[in-house]
């Protein structure tokens, strides 16, 4: 008989609980405690720690076009794959599964980093047939990870938008972004430039196992700050919203937000999609085991009885009882803050200042041959 596997305690400093297998792998694993099992997961055997590893990215493509009328931008921009904050949450983990990885701690270990984004970027604006819209940057990973400090892709690809006059929404939890005030500022004189900043929680504990390298909640209220001060339109994103975890802190972290400086906000109920659903279930039984039961019967209460409904016009807000009185309680949030008839100037980004480049670079392609056009 083979040894039996216990279950996995929380890495400290991750998300994830384990490395579930991806929907799409090839090869099924099961595991087998033969002594060497916690060093095939990226652990360095001299330290028990997780190692994060960055591999260069050479992509054929940088612009996503978006078809979802839940989302209010057509065109995003994600300069990584996978992503270090290691937010349990994340719908975008089910991404890595493309890659034969696992939605789980692979996804917070094994990143990927387009190297060639801001070539790229400079070609798609150049093309005749660019029409100029806001471009939403790091929308499906978040694009001030802690590796963006070396790799600074990021900050290439808002070089580029503020050489060309591109309009652009941001949307981080990172305080990395203060970096950029320099492009930031300037356009978003010429409203050019909006961001915003996700709040989950205003509780350390919660958060330290909820997302674990993301800025804590009170660094991301004075990112709100900085930005604000340097005439930055900031928006603060309540998501997600998780039944009886941080539900709670709802209207607390409204106050803090506006308070200071953030001039809209929005926010969505938890969304478990594919692999997510698991992972946050192992999540729930090693970091809340006493409401672990709770928690996902609220949440399939809001879809349908499912733990995840993709309907657009549903996906976001859930139905029923409890994501009615979720949706009250933040329409009447807003309407005391006073802000609630000046939201729409948020998203109102002024596409007039763009010009083309007129110097495309010469990039290698993904065979390391030139492109010439």
């Amino acid at each position: 008989m083979k040894p039996a596997i216990p279950p996995s305690p929380p890495h400290k400093g991750r998300g994830a609980v384990s490395n579930i297998q991806g929907r799409f792998e090839h090869q099924l694993r099961e595991d087998f405690d033969d002594g060497w099992e916690r060093y095939t997961d990226g652990t360095d055997p001299s330290t028990g720690k997780l190692q994060t590893v960055v591999t260069e990215e050479v992509a054929r493509s940088i612009l996503t076009w978006n078809k979802s009328p839940d989302v209010p931008f057509n065109v995003s921009l994600n300069p990584y794959r996978g992503c270090e904050h290691g937010c349990i949450y994340c719908f975008a983990r089910p991404t890595h599964s493309y890659l034969e990885l696992s939605p789980g701690l692979n996804f917070e270990t094994r990143l990927f980093a387009k190297v060639n984004a801001a070539d790229l970027l400079r070609r798609e604006l150049a093309k005749p047939s660019y029409h100029p819209e806001p471009i939403a940057l790091g929308v499906n990973t978040d694009a001030y990870r802690p590796c963006e400090r070396q790799w600074r892709i990021t900050r290439s690809v808002l070089e580029v938008m503020h050489e060309c006059g591109q309009p652009v929404g941001l949307i981080t939890k990172s305080s990395l972004i203060e970096r950029d005030i320099d492009l930031l500022a300037p356009m978003a004189q010429k409203r050019l430039a909006a961001v915003t900043i996700t709040i989950t929680t205003l509780d350390h504990d919660i958060a330290r196992t909820l997302e674990p390298r993301a800025a804590s909640p009170t660094r991301r209220l004075q990112t709100i700050r900085r930005l604000t001060e340097a005439g930055i339109p900031v928006s603060v994103n309540v998501a997600p919203v998780i039944p009886f975890v941080t539900d709670q802190d709802l209207e607390h972290i409204l106050d803090e937000a506006f308070s200071a400086g953030a001039v809209a906000a929005n926010y969505i109920i938890l969304r478990l999609p594919w692999e997510v659903s698991p992972l946050f279930q192992e999540w729930l039984a090693a970091h809340f085991p006493d409401r672990a039961e709770r928690v996902m019967n609220r949440i399939r209460d809001m879809r349908g009885g499912k733990d995840y409904e993709a309907t657009f016009g549903v996906r976001m807000r859930g139905q029923g009882v409890w994501a009615e009185l979720i949706r009250q309680r933040f329409r009447a949030a807003l309407k005391k803050s006073g802000v609630e008839g000046r939201m729409a100037e948020f998203t109102e980004l002024d596409c007039s200042h763009f010009r083309r480049p007129q110097v495309v670079r010469v990039a290698a392609n993904s065979s390391g041959q030139l492109d010439m056009f």
